[in-house]
């Protein structure tokens, strides 16, 4: 499986005029080793060339066990790593370099003039990662499938008198009792005047109270991959706006789901949801894009945004969650993640998205 992913991104270099690249995203990296590496501020470097002498670089603190389907090579804290790649790079041709990789590692190259030219090759691996393959649809399933059963499980606790944060601490123990791994990132918990802030931080001291709309936008990782799904719903009563607002928010939901297919252009999915809400007259309430792509990293390279022009394929997998947030009132959003298929799309979520007051 990891050789045929190489293979992949081999031809894509190849085609992108490549002999040579440095990897250093972690998750690209154990998307082509199957081993996650986290090295802080240690260098971390997965080394390919066409000519098939690939090279993982790394500190001897990572010992990795079996074969890793590359040579290994080992540094210590007291010698220059980057020296240590350097011997490597065949120095009079170009270097393709992961946009990640920190600068004090790619200036020391770059000192040891080990390379004709640097240029960022991030793209080639962003666009294979964004197609999955079957094996990572499947765990991308999973990973949604337990992320509904959570949300079904959490909902009925935003009227218990429970702070923001032990919501979401009540919400990591549901996962872990489910089989995931966690958190696929920190949950956003907001009630009322909060959830119209779209990235309201998760706080100690605010309980809901009747009327206030609740957003839980969460997900969770399992296999490695991950979840991602937003559900609003409100406490005691629904204000005659608030209802509004939250059917206006699942038409554009519905309406940029059906705008997937394959050859639809990201763009078009955005304009689809975003055009609805802009008919209402909440335009000016939705501030920020349809969505984004997700795999192995909740946020992965792509998006549903009006400047994305890139068009769909099937394996592409992304979120739709389109949000209304009126200042100091109500905030909506409604998010499902999509899975592009041969024919149009395949909604990853089951939990209802209808009205509802807890």
């Amino acid at each position: 499986m990891f050789q045929d992913k190489l293979n992949r991104v081999l031809n894509a270099m190849k085609d992108a005029g490549l002999e040579q690249m440095i990897v250093a995203d972690p998750a690209s990296i154990y998307y082509l080793t199957g081993r996650m590496i986290l090295p802080g501020e240690r260098m971390l470097v997965l080394y390919l060339n066409q000519n098939g002498d690939h090279k993982l670089i790394l500190s001897k603190l990572f010992p990795q066990e079996g074969e890793v389907g590359v040579d290994v090579i080992y540094f210590d804290d007291v010698e220059d790593s980057v020296e240590i790649l350097a011997r490597y790079v065949e120095k009079e041709k170009k270097v393709g370099v992961d946009k990640i990789w920190p600068a004090k590692f790619l200036l020391r190259l770059m000192e040891l003039e080990a390379g004709s030219a640097f240029v960022n090759a991030s793209f080639v691996l962003d666009d294979i990662r964004q197609i999955k393959d079957a094996d990572e649809i499947c765990k991308m399933k999973e990973a949604s499938r337990l992320n509904d059963m959570a949300v079904e499980r959490l909902i009925p606790l935003v009227n218990q008198g429970m702070t923001e944060q032990e919501l979401a601490e009540e919400l990591q123990k549901i996962y872990l009792e489910l089989g995931a791994e966690g958190y696929s990132f920190e949950p956003i918990c907001a009630y009322g005047a909060n959830a119209a802030d779209p990235h309201h931080m998760t706080d100690t001291v605010s309980v809901g109270k009747t009327g206030d709309s609740v957003v839980l936008d969460i997900g969770c990782k399992k296999d490695g991959y991950c979840s991602d799904m937003t559900r609003t719903v409100f406490i005691g009563e629904a204000s005659e706006q608030a209802r509004e607002v939250y059917g206006t928010v699942l038409q554009a939901n519905l309406r940029a789901i059906a705008a997937v297919k394959p050859g639809a252009r990201f763009c078009d999915v955005d304009k689809a949801a975003r055009d609805y809400i802009t008919e209402k007259g909440y335009g000016p309430y939705f501030t920020h894009r349809t969505g984004h792509c997700i795999g192995q990293e909740v946020h992965e390279a792509g998006d549903v945004s009006s400047v994305n022009e890139n068009v769909l394929k099937p394996g592409m997998i992304f979120s739709i969650e389109p949000g209304i947030y009126l200042e100091g009132k109500v905030g909506v959003r409604i998010e499902d993640l999509v899975l592009v298929t041969e024919e149009g799309c395949e909604v990853l979520n089951r939990a209802d998205k209808a009205l509802r007051i807890i």
